[in-house]
């Protein structure tokens, strides 16, 4: 689909003689006009839907319009004859960006476009980027406050009559744009406002404050911004209804120009997982122009879900939980081949080899296969009503069969302590086993485990630290108890088993592709492995880690997965990516959150501050006399204002957390 800056269009227009020099400025003015109307249609000022920038129409390089005979009167015309007008478009050069893959050479078609709902401050000039032909019923103009009301630095959440948007005002210029995160819909007026973008309060997303654009992770869709003026003192806001009760949008994306069978075993990338490192890859191509075949597989039976949210939500359905729809996919052209297991690698024919025989070569190749449930021995493996938690189903499965029974959770990992905490309102009894003598020692420190298990017990949670299982018994086949290497019985309707993962790597053993002793893929900086044109990222991955002077780490963190499948994209078509990201994550248990920022393994000491006993508290995690990580719970938004100072470069000292002032951590932007 052509598309035209129309920053680059020229207009030149022809009429036939016999003009009168009146007649001459009405046609000229027709001109501007038809060309103010294509203007629109291609800046899309206020285009908020997601998909507007691939429903404009083309625009024909020659707009053609005859005008028919005029009546002499009036004297317009000395003869009755035809008057034509012809507008050409003449666009600049501009040079291309080569795509490395696309041997069309075809750079991203949406590079000079203006974001949806690009900012206007109240200049004639911004004025006229309006779209002439626009149906007022679909925006909303408000007057939301008064010049002085806004500090620089400040934002308030507004109300335009049909919805809320946030306005931020920096360098004495305001700017406005969605409220919510499109993540999970967190207040953007309670996050951190930081050098031209809002950073999220509950997951450290961050959306450029310009454009809407989403900058860092988690989440897939940007946030739609609106214009913005200032008459007589008074900050007004022209917004899209839709836009402002969507609360989001999608990066436009290119289509697949490759006359390419859907049979056909080739694809110019293959992507191996459909996690949030496989689909960010996917999208983060098409987004940036990509017009070669994609191809995703995956395990699993669903199209791309909130995997999250399994352990947090027992009940909800793989529908509820889906990032993308199947239409959403196969209207850009990311095709997702579902229940496909590869069994092997070959990297000198480019080619993958799936369970039932398939065979797919490939150009560009992602592994992003993520994890698997760490090996545990014990009797009684064929035992039923025994799960690792890892699709909707096991989820439904879990939350039924433990509907006022007795249900016992294996390991203190994350997930099993969230699945203890989801069960205590369902299940009769919830039994914990830890080989630890506290939860999350390893990742939180003593003292904080020690509160989040006190509040588990208050919540009917018993727990058997410092012990293993040594046996599942069951009675016809179906699960009745977990016998304890101490010898304790526990009776067990069904069992979780949450005791950590290991990487999904084994179909990698003989591909040549390097593994580290514990079978994670050793990628660079730019996600690539030690074999060309094969890259990989997620949890399957150990990866150079600035801050610790590029030390290959691994970090399993949903985040961090987005991260890795938009660098490796970028990588793909030759376009580096600088690592500037701030590892972070959460956990929800009993309505409470623990949010948690930076990489804190080896931490030597741990600073509190707050109240620990009624879980109010941000923890400190030290290495040396540095901050290297940051937790907290029902102290927003301070790991997101850590995360910003972190990621900015700048370094906390551990003398500065230990005074018990931290109000310069506190964010009192907003309003």
């Amino acid at each position: 689909m052509p598309f035209f800056p129309s920053s680059q269009i020229i207009l030149k227009s022809w009429c036939v003689q016999w003009l009168s020099p009146t007649c001459r400025v009405s046609y000229h003015l027709f001109c501007i006009t038809v060309l103010s109307s294509l203007h629109s249609q291609v800046q899309g000022s206020d285009h908020t839907s997601p998909s507007s920038s691939q429903t404009l129409p083309s625009i024909l390089p020659f707009f053609l319009v005859s005008i028919f005979p005029w009546p002499t009167m009036g004297g317009c015309f000395s003869k009755p004859k035809p008057v034509e007008v012809k507008v050409e478009l003449s666009l600049l050069e501009k040079e291309k960006e080569v795509d490395g893959l696309s041997p069309n050479g075809k750079a991203s078609p949406f590079a000079d476009c203006r974001p949806n709902g690009a900012l206007a401050h109240g200049s004639d000039e911004d004025s006229m980027l309006l779209p002439l032909n626009h149906n007022s019923r679909d925006f909303v103009e408000a007057s939301v406050c008064h010049v002085k009301d806004l500090e620089n630095g400040q934002m308030r959440e507004v109300d335009l009559g049909c919805g809320r948007a946030l306005l931020i005002k920096q360098h004495g210029e305001f700017s406005a744009m969605a409220h919510k995160c499109p993540h999970y819909g967190a207040p953007l007026v309670k996050g951190v406002l930081s050098k031209g973008h809002v950073r999220c309060p509950w997951h450290g997303a961050c959306f450029s404050t310009a454009t809407g654009d989403i900058e860092d992770f988690p989440g897939l869709d940007s946030l739609p911004t609106f214009q913005v003026r200032v008459e007589k003192d008074k900050v007004i806001i022209r917004a899209n209804k839709q836009a402002l009760q969507s609360q989001k949008r999608s990066k436009p994306m290119s289509r697949c120009s490759a006359v390419i069978n859907s049979n056909t075993g080739f694809s110019h990338v293959l992507i191996i997982g459909s996690g949030p490192a496989g689909l960010v890859c996917a999208e983060t191509l098409r987004q940036e122009g990509f017009t070669d075949r994609i191809v995703m597989c995956t395990m699993d039976r669903h199209p791309p879900y909130d995997r999250p949210k399994l352990s947090k939500s027992l009940e909800s359905t793989a529908e509820q939980l889906k990032l993308r729809s199947m239409d959403f996919l196969q209207d850009h052209d990311i095709e997702l081949l579902m229940e496909k297991e590869v069994v092997a690698v070959d990297v000198k024919t480019r080619s993958v080899t799936f369970e039932d025989g398939m065979r797919m070569e490939y150009r560009k190749l992602f592994i992003a296969s993520g994890s698997k449930p760490k090996p545990m021995s014990y009797k009684g493996k064929d035992i039923r009503n025994v799960f690792h938690l890892r699709t909707p189903e096991d989820a439904n499965s879990i939350a039924r069969l433990a509907n006022n029974k007795n249900a016992v959770i294996v390991g203190t990992s994350f997930v099993g302590m969230e699945v203890a905490a989801a069960l205590t309102d369902k299940a009769h009894s919830v039994s914990v086993i830890g080989i630890e003598p506290v939860p999350f020692k390893n990742a939180l420190g003593e003292k904080v485990g020690k509160a989040i298990m006190k509040l588990f017990e208050t919540n009917r949670v018993k727990f058997y630290m410092l012990n293993e299982v040594s046996e599942m018994i069951g009675q016809h086949g179906q699960l009745k108890e977990v016998v304890l290497k101490s010898g304790k019985v526990l009776r067990a309707d069904v069992c979780v088993i949450g005791a950590g993962s290991v990487p999904a790597t084994g179909f990698l053993k003989q591909s040549g592709i390097h593994l580290d002793s514990k079978g994670f893929i050793t990628v660079n900086k730019m996600m690539q492995t030690n074999i060309d044109g094969v890259f990989a990222g997620g949890d399957v991955v150990v990866f150079p880690f600035p801050p610790r002077n590029n030390k290959k780490v691994n970090i399993p963190h949903w985040q961090m997965a987005h991260v890795h499948g938009r660098v490796a994209a970028l990588s793909m078509m030759g376009r580096l990516s600088e690592f500037k990201t701030v590892p972070y994550f959460w956990s929800a248990m009993f309505g409470k959150t623990i949010r948690y920022a930076g990489y804190g393994d080896g931490f030597d000491d741990v600073i509190i501050q707050g109240d620990l006993d009624e879980l109010r508290f941000v923890a400190f995690y030290t290495r040396s006399e540095e901050v290297v990580a940051v937790a907290s719970m029902n102290y927003d938004p301070i790991v997101s204002r850590v995360a910003e100072v972190l990621g900015s470069g700048k370094t906390i000292k551990k003398r500065d957390v230990e005074t018990g002032d931290i109000s310069w951590l506190i964010d009192k932007g907003s309003h």
